[in-house]
C-alpha cells in the first residue's frame, strides 16, 4: 500500500508538472514558445536517457568488474536480480573514497548497478544486500525513465524561462503586466524544479521499500543508509552534474546541507521512519 500510494503522488506530481508548462508556456510564452521549450528540453534529456549510462560511468570512472574480480559483490547482484525477476545488469565500481552507489541504464536490459570503493570498505555483507536490493528496485521500477519524462517538463519550462530573456515570442503576458512576466519566468522554473525533487523523493522512498524486501530485513538497508549518511558527510563526493545526485542512494555532500524541498532524496530520518517505524528512529 506504501508504494502504491507513492507511485498515486508520483503520477499526481508528472501530472503538476505539465499543468505548469502548459500553463507557463501559454501565459510567457504562447504555442510558439512551448513547441520550442520542448523540444529544446527533450531533446536534451532524449540523450541524457540513451546515454545515461555512458555519461554517469564516465564522470565516476566506473570499472566494469567480473565475478572473477569481485565474486562477493557480483553473485550478491545476481541473486538478488534473480529473486526480483530481472535481468542481470552490468556491476561496476567506482573508485571514490566516498561510500555510494547508483543505478542507472535505460531499461532492465541496459541496467548497471555500481558501487564506490568507499561503500565496500565500510558495510558489511547484508548492509550491502539492502544497498544492491534498493539500485535493483530503481531498475525495476523504471525510475531512471519516470525520472527523464519529469527532466524533460522541468527542462523545457526552464528553456521557455531562459529563452524569453532572450526572444520575445508573443505570449499573453507580452501583452499584460511586464512584471508578471517577469515573475512567472523565474517562478516557473524554481516550481518545476521544486516539483522534480519531490518526485525523486518518493521514488527514493518506494526503493527503500522494495530494496528492504529484496535484503530480506528493512535494519539491513536501515543500518546501512545510516552508515553512509554519516561517513558522506566527512568525506564529500564531487558530481560534475547536478542532475546526477538523484541517482545516488544518498544525496552526494558537497559541503554545505540544503532545506529538504531543495533535495533530491529525503531526510535519513524519514526514510527511517518509512523502513522500521516511527519508534525505532
Amino acid at each position: 500500500m506504501f508504494r502504491f500510494m507513492n507511485n498515486i503522488r508520483t503520477a499526481m506530481l508528472l501530472a503538476m508538472l505539465m499543468v505548469l508548462f502548459v500553463f507557463a508556456g501559454n501565459l510567457i510564452g504562447g504555442e510558439k514558445g512551448m513547441i520550442i521549450a520542448l523540444v529544446l528540453g527533450g531533446g536534451m534529456n532524449v540523450v541524457a536517457y540513451f546515454f545515461s549510462d555512458k555519461i554517469a560511468l564516465m564522470s565516476m570512472r566506473g570499472r566494469q568488474v567480473t565475478e572473477s574480480e569481485a565474486p562477493e559483490l557480483v553473485r550478491l547482484v545476481r541473486e538478488l536480480a534473480e529473486k526480483a525477476d530481472m535481468p542481470m545488469p552490468r556491476v561496476y565500481i567506482c573508485p571514490q573514497q566516498a561510500p555510494n552507489a547508483f543505478a542507472t541504464g535505460r531499461n532492465p536490459r541496459n541496467a548497471v548497478v555500481a558501487v564506490t570503493q568507499g561503500i565496500l570498505e565500510i558495510l558489511n555483507y547484508n548492509e550491502l544486500r539492502g544497498v544492491i536490493g534498493h539500485e535493483l528496485a530503481h531498475i525495476k521500477h523504471r525510475d531512471i525513465l519516470i525520472q527523464s519524462i519529469a527532466a524533460t517538463i522541468a527542462g523545457a519550462i526552464s528553456a521557455l524561462g531562459y529563452l524569453l530573456w532572450f526572444v520575445p515570442m508573443g505570449g499573453d503576458s507580452r501583452r499584460g503586466n511586464p512584471l508578471a512576466a517577469l515573475a512567472m519566468i523565474i517562478l516557473a522554473p524554481l516550481a518545476a524544479g521544486l516539483i522534480q525533487m519531490a518526485i525523486s523523493r518518493k521514488r527514493e522512498y518506494n526503493a527503500d521499500s522494495f530494496g528492504a524486501e529484496l535484503a530480506g530485513d528493512p535494519m539491513h538497508l536501515a543500518v546501512a543508509l545510516e552508515k553512509l549518511h554519516n561517513f558522506s558527510r566527512r568525506i564529500p563526493m564531487r558530481v560534475p552534474l547536478d542532475s546526477q545526485k538523484s541517482m545516488f542512494i544518498v544525496q552526494p555532500f558537497s559541503g554545505r546541507d540544503a532545506v529538504d524541498l531543495f533535495n533530491t532524496h529525503p531526510s535519513l530520518k524519514k526514510r527511517l521512519q518509512a523502513l522500521i517505524g516511527r519508534d525505532h528512529v
